[in-house]
């Protein structure tokens, strides 16, 4: 295991819940959007909604949204 993998494992563990939650996201997204770089794809909306989906799909987010 190098020692990035091992730093990041550890400043993971002493992290909040919700910010695990987001770092867990954030890893799904960067992977899903250099497989899709890789495949030549040039449209990431999808995989953004897919990866912050659980962010987005809240009630404080559609007040914040809701006058606009």
């Amino acid at each position: 295991m190098s020692v990035t993998t091992q730093t990041l494992i550890e400043e993971i563990k002493t992290a909040p819940e919700s910010v695990q939650r987001e770092l867990f996201d954030f890893v799904v997204f960067l992977k899903a959007r250099l497989n899709a770089q890789a495949e030549g794809a040039e449209n990431l909306l999808p995989l953004a909604e897919t990866a912050w989906a659980a962010d987005w799909s809240t009630a404080e987010e559609d007040e914040a949204w809701r006058d606009l």
